[in-house]
C-alpha cells in the first residue's frame, strides 16, 4: 500500500476527533492526513468492532486509525479486523499520558518499555502484511519522568526501527506520568524540537513527523523546513480548524485553487448532519465540532453561542446551522 503524505496531519484527539470532526476537516483540507480518536486494541477484539472502526471514506478521505494497547496477539488481532476498512495507516500510541491509559499499560509508559513496543509493532506489521493492509506507525513522547530523552528517544527510536517501523510521530515533550494532568502534560514540560528534529539527521531513512506545539501553518512550514518529513497539529487545529486547515492544501501541499471558505464549509455540513440525523444522530455531536469554525472572524461569539444554546434542544436539525450563519455572513460582507 502507498505510504500517505504526512507533510500535515491533525493529532488523534480522545473526545475530539470522531468521525463528524473529520467529515469537517476534510471539507476544509483535501490532503491533510486526519487520525481517528485513539481505540483500544481489546475493545475491537472483544466488542463492537463495527462501530468502533467503521468510518466513510468517500466523505473522510485519508484516515489513519490510532490503536492502544500493550499485548503484541490482541494488536495483531485488532490489526486484522481493521484491515477490512481502507485506513491508509496503523498508528501505535506510545505517547498519551493520562492515569486511564497508564492502568491500561498503555500510552506513554510504554517509553519505559521499548522490548515491549516492539514485539506490539512486529506483531501488527506481520498482521497488517498478511492481510495486504497499510503501514504501521508510531506516535510517541521524547522521554517520561527521569529519562534523559537524548538518551531515551535515540534508543527507542531504534528498537522500534529494528522491529519494522519506519514512520514516527514524536510529540517534543517529556510526559510526567505522577503530579501532572494529561492537560499539563501538553503545556509544562519544555519542548525540544531540536532533539526531535536530530532524529532525522541522525537517522534519514526514517520518517518523522513533528509534534507537540504546533498551532498554525507557519510553524508547520517551520518544522519541513527544518528537515522533518511532517508536522502533526493538535488542539488548534480542533479549535481553529479554519485557521490551521483551509489554505493547507495549497501551502503545505502546493495545490491550486482558492482555500477553503467557512461559510461554504458550514453549508455543505448541513447534508452530512441531515443524513446523520435520518440515520438517529443527535445534533449537538456533530455541530460540537463547528464551534471554531469562524474563530477569530467577525459574529463568532454569537455563531458560537446560537450553536451551543440550542443545538441539544429536542427538534433541533441542520437549519440551526443557518441561522447561526446569519450571525456571520452580514459581518463578512
Amino acid at each position: 500500500m502507498t505510504r500517505p503524505d504526512r507533510r500535515l496531519s491533525v493529532a488523534p484527539m480522545m473526545d475530539w476527533t470522531d468521525r463528524h470532526c473529520r467529515v469537517l476537516h476534510r471539507k476544509l483540507s483535501a490532503r491533510t492526513l486526519l487520525y481517528t480518536e485513539m481505540v483500544v486494541g481489546s475493545a475491537i477484539v472483544r466488542g463492537d468492532a463495527e462501530r468502533l472502526l467503521r468510518f466513510r471514506p468517500e466523505l473522510e478521505g485519508l484516515v489513519a486509525l490510532q490503536l492502544g494497547g500493550s499485548d503484541p496477539q490482541v494488536l495483531a488481532e485488532a490489526v486484522r479486523r481493521a484491515c477490512a476498512w481502507p485506513y491508509v495507516e496503523i498508528n501505535l500510541n506510545v505517547g498519551c499520558p493520562s492515569d486511564k491509559v497508564q492502568t491500561g499499560t498503555f500510552g506513554a509508559c510504554l517509553m519505559r518499555e521499548p522490548e515491549t513496543v516492539a514485539a506490539c509493532v512486529a506483531a501488527m506489521i506481520r498482521a497488517s502484511e498478511a492481510e495486504g493492509g497499510p503501514e504501521i506507525t508510531v506516535k510517541c513522547r521524547i522521554g517520561v519522568d527521569e529519562q534523559e530523552p537524548a538518551d531515551v528517544l535515540p534508543a527507542f527510536l531504534d528498537r522500534i526501527a529494528d522491529a519494522g517501523v519506519r514512520s514516527f510521530a514524536v510529540h517534543a515533550r517529556k510526559a510526567w506520568l505522577q503530579g501532572l494532568s494529561p492537560k499539563e502534560n501538553r503545556e509544562i514540560p519544555p519542548l525540544d524540537h531540536d532533539l526531535v528534529a536530530a532524529q532525522k539527521t541522525r537517522r534519514p531513512e526514517l520518517e518523522i513527523v513533528a509534534n507537540g506545539g504546533l498551532a498554525d501553518l507557519e510553524a508547520a512550514e517551520g518544522r519541513l523546513a527544518a528537515g522533518l518529513d511532517g508536522a502533526m497539529i493538535g488542539r488548534a487545529a480542533y479549535h481553529e480548524p479554519t485557521r490551521v486547515l483551509a489554505a493547507a492544501d495549497r501551502r503545505i501541499f502546493g495545490a491550486q485553487g482558492p482555500d477553503a471558505d467557512p461559510v461554504a464549509v458550514a453549508r455543505a455540513m448541513m447534508d452530512y448532519i441531515e443524513d446523520e440525523m435520518a440515520k438517529g444522530e443527535r445534533l449537538h455531536r456533530i455541530a460540537r465540532h463547528m464551534l471554531g469554525l469562524f474563530h477569530g472572524l467577525p459574529g463568532a461569539r454569537r455563531f458560537r453561542r446560537t450553536i451551543s444554546e440550542a443545538a441539544h434542544r429536542p427538534g433541533a436539525d441542520a437549519r440551526l446551522i443557518e441561522e447561526a450563519l446569519s450571525e456571520v455572513i452580514p459581518a463578512a460582507a
